[in-house]
């Protein structure tokens, strides 16, 4: 009889003690679960400086140098086999299958046919940035204005470029060659993208403020100009947002009136449209808090 007790009392221990790490197990899982789903906080002080991209290289020097317009009819079949035949099905692939990529509006590029564009977008995803452009505008190719950073990992300068990437000059020296390629580049027809926020804020759904310098080009090309919002809903599973981009345009420079005020006339009209698109930005996995000027 004392045996079959203490038999029960250790089954009853071991009962209890299972059924307590059992509920620990659930309640830390549950905590894990809340912590995942709860949105990450970022501090910032400066919408128009801080940046959140986590890109920290030795930058490339872009001078006069730098071959923006390659000759060599290999190196050019290269990039034609880079950018159709494998960055082009990427970018389909890779948008619909994190975001759920919709882009709305894209009917309103057919407007404009055979003759370069200029297109302007908020800067809110790290690879999805210089994707997406290229399903916005097919079958027009796109060519982005980036920081000379993303040519700076070795072996990355020719992809880059044959990707679509137009690097920003890092000197003065290198700006002649830079419009020239720009202005090659829209009497091509072809797209140049442009992101006049300049540092990227991951998943961010407002417009950051952003000046009138970036819009000298299609004043100085007298080319027309469409906006691109990217705008963030929530899926139903997971932390990813859907991806709905909004193509608006074309603008055009007002010529009846001087150089510096056309820029200012289309930067405003690009804005206030991106604002109006922002609104539709329904979710994001990162919650951007101002930081106050006593915190450290």
């Amino acid at each position: 009889m004392v045996i079959i007790k203490v038999l029960c009392g250790r089954f009853l221990a071991f009962w209890k003690t299972g059924n307590q790490r059992r509920t620990f197990e659930r309640k830390r899982a549950r905590i894990t679960r809340q912590k995942e789903k709860a949105p990450k906080t970022v501090y910032y002080s400066d919408e128009l400086n801080d940046e959140f991209s986590g890109i920290s290289k030795k930058t490339l020097t872009v001078d006069e140098h730098f071959p923006y317009l390659h000759q060599n009819p290999f190196w050019n079949l290269a990039a034609f086999f880079v950018y159709r035949v494998i960055m082009t099905p990427f970018a389909f692939l890779y948008g619909k299958l994190k975001f759920g990529l919709r882009i709305e509006g894209r009917r309103k590029l057919k407007e404009i046919r055979g003759q370069g564009i200029f297109l302007f977008g908020n800067h809110t995803l790290m690879a999805g940035d210089a994707f997406i452009p290229n399903l916005v505008t097919f079958p027009r190719r796109t060519y982005v204005v980036v920081h000379a950073d993303n040519l700076s990992t070795k072996g990355t300068k020719n992809w880059v470029q044959m990707s679509g990437g137009l690097p920003l000059p890092t000197a003065f020296s290198g700006m002649r060659k830079f419009l020239e390629a720009m202005e090659t580049r829209i009497l091509q027809g072809h797209c140049i993208v442009i992101y006049p926020e300049a540092h990227i804020w991951p998943y961010y759904r407002g417009i950051r403020p952003f000046g009138s310098a970036s819009f000298r080009y299609p004043v100085r090309f007298d080319a027309p100009v469409y906006a691109t919002t990217t705008t963030f809903q929530k899926k139903r599973f997971g932390k990813t947002p859907r991806v709905t981009v909004y193509v608006d345009g074309p603008f055009y420079p007002d010529r009846s009136i001087a150089p510096r005020e056309r820029e200012k006339q289309l930067r405003d009209a690009v804005y206030e449209t991106m604002c109006r698109r922002a609104e539709n930005s329904t979710y994001s996995p990162v919650d951007y808090v101002r930081r106050e000027e006593n915190n450290t």
